[in-house]
């Protein structure tokens, strides 16, 4: 028996950014070369160059990428912790910073002269289906055409990446001169729910959208995390205008176009701290065309229990971290100032204090990924260069050996191969059916180990027998040419040694080496080969192989 090993790797998000845009916005231009090793310094990767018109070649032909655009694309793959790197004014700010050419911006939350900040207030309705919310204002942006789509597509990213398509986090944008505050945040019943959606050109009630976005292929994949309640989330303007349906779709009335002065940004979410980031990211990247640059206007939320909530935080917090501490993990050996200045390069301001022995860093509001001291030192390590640490040999000397059990399988795989069988990998969890009905036992008897709480009748039990991994990779298989020669070297999960009925009466045998049972050979059973929907006879061989090493 062994311990199978998965490797799993998550996406990292890519941000597809105009070429000749970003090298404006980079105050120079790079040769490919030159900028694919930027990313790399960095901490980043150049995925791909390509163009609009060459991806539409490559996924439907090339008659459909006809009078598509010929700009040149630069596709950069962002650590998935990175909010802030998600949009080209993300990525520029950082990449200045790192190079030096500018310093980090601060981020200010400020309240308008008349001292009136716009109000948002949530209704008692909303704890059962979204309870939270938080609200800023841009005041006096700008925006040209790549502008707006840049603000657009962030939204798209944090939706896929933090706010985990919406279910956590739902972002809405609207024009600020078109509503009127104070602002509701409520939930109603679907029928009395009017208004016409954004890029409609009619009202439906909320079941009537649910119906029309069911085969929308962009927000059917949404529907399902509100379609069930009974009453539907939604704000109002204080004259009964629409905003938004949130996680749904906003209202027509409100929506951002090239020409809007003022936006008003609200976030419902069934996860407070991470509508919190989200609102901080999306001001701090998009304040940068405010008239006062990087400044978000406040606006306050009074929950259903009389709390009352300023938002955006954009908060500042300061770590110590000491530096013979960086230099032993890293693996180098620089002096405080050098490395404060490292961490300062990677938006994170630094400066040495009590006589060298610590190191002050200031965790700007862009920078929730920052949660722990190795954190921190990551960003150290990135502007070091991992290229530019030293190799040196480790001062423990020890010499690694191949477990026993390991070493026999690997053995026994190699034999088995030649033999002609093909080895299969089966999942170590599979339904109750499997490793009882279908073999001819009562689960009672299997005295298999349960899952607490199965997302799928697939996985409810882990297995105490291969055999039907085994028959269901042969089922899945039935059309290949016979015969089907299978093995598996694999972990199963039992608590006692009884008999398997499985096999055909007189066809069987159980197997003993050093005095000891250690498994099954036979001819199984007709009806556990009818209820694998199989209609061949099948011969198996299982053992225990613990007794061999």
């Amino acid at each position: 028996m062994r311990a199978d090993v998965l490797l799993f790797q998550s996406a990292m998000p890519t941000v597809s950014v105009k070429r000749e845009l970003l090298f404006q916005a980079l105050g120079r231009s790079y040769t490919d070369e030159e900028f694919d090793e930027l990313c790399f310094e960095f901490g980043l990767e150049l995925d791909e160059i390509t163009s609009e018109k060459e991806i539409i070649s490559k996924e439907k032909g090339d008659g459909k990428a006809e009078g598509a655009s010929d700009v040149i694309l630069f596709k950069i793959d962002v650590p998935a912790n990175r909010y802030d790197l998600l949009c080209l004014e993300g990525l520029v700010r950082g990449l200045q910073v790192f190079k030096e050419r500018i310093r980090a911006p601060r981020y200010k939350k400020i309240t308008p002269p008349s001292g009136e900040i716009q109000k948002l207030v949530i209704t008692e309705e909303t704890v059962q289906v979204r309870p939270y919310a938080v609200a800023a204002v841009l005041r006096n942006i700008t925006f040209d055409k790549d502008r707006y789509d840049s603000f657009i597509d962030l939204q798209e990213k944090l939706h896929q990446n933090i706010c985990r398509k919406r279910s956590l986090v739902a972002i809405g944008t609207h024009d600020l001169d078109t509503v009127c505050g104070p602002f509701t945040y409520t939930a109603k019943p679907p029928s009395e729910i009017k208004f016409k959606p954004l890029n409609q050109d009619k009202e439906y009630t909320a079941a009537e959208l649910m119906d029309l976005y069911r085969t929308d292929s962009h927000l059917r994949h949404y529907l399902h995390i509100i379609e069930n309640e009974p009453q539907y989330p939604v704000i109002y303007d204080s004259n009964g205008v629409v905003l938004s349906m949130p996680p749904i779709i906003n209202g027509d009335h409100s929506k951002i176009s090239l020409n809007t002065k003022n936006v008003l940004i609200e976030c419902t979410a069934t996860d407070l701290t991470k509508a919190k980031i989200v609102l901080d990211i999306l001001v701090a990247m998009f304040s940068e065309y405010c008239q006062k640059t990087f400044t978000a206007e406040a606006a306050e939320v009074l929950y259903p229990n009389g709390k009352s909530h300023i938002f955006p935080e954009l908060p500042y917090r300061r770590e110590k971290i000491k530096p013979e501490i960086m230099n032993k993990k890293i693996g180098i050996c620089e002096t405080p100032s050098n490395l404060a200045k490292l961490l300062t390069r990677m938006c994170l301001k630094s400066h040495v204090i009590g006589n060298g022995n610590n190191i002050e860093v200031e965790i700007p509001p862009t920078r929730p990924d920052i949660i722990h001291a190795c954190d921190i030192i990551e960003d150290a390590a990135i502007a070091y260069g991992y290229n530019n640490i030293q190799m040196t040999i480790p001062k423990t000397y020890t010499i690694a050996n191949q477990l026993p059990l390991n070493k026999l399988t690997e053995l026994l795989r190699q034999d088995l191969a030649a033999a002609g069988f093909t080895e299969a990998l089966t999942f170590a969890l599979c339904s109750q059916e499997d490793i009882a009905n279908k073999l001819g036992i009562d689960i009672s008897a299997t005295k298999a180990v349960h899952i607490a709480n199965p997302k799928t009748a697939e996985f409810q039990v882990a297995r105490t027998t291969l055999l039907p991994g085994i028959l269901k990779t042969v089922a899945a298989n039935r059309k290949m040419p016979l015969p089907l020669k299978l093995f598996e070297i694999s972990d199963i999960v039992v608590k006692d040694s009884t008999k398997d009925p499985a096999f055909f009466p007189g066809r069987c045998a159980e197997i003993f080496a050093k005095g000891r049972s250690i498994g099954n050979l036979g001819v199984l059973h007709p009806d556990v080969i009818t209820k694998f929907e199989l209609t061949m006879p099948c011969s198996v061989l299982e053992i225990t192989i613990e007794p061999f090493v």
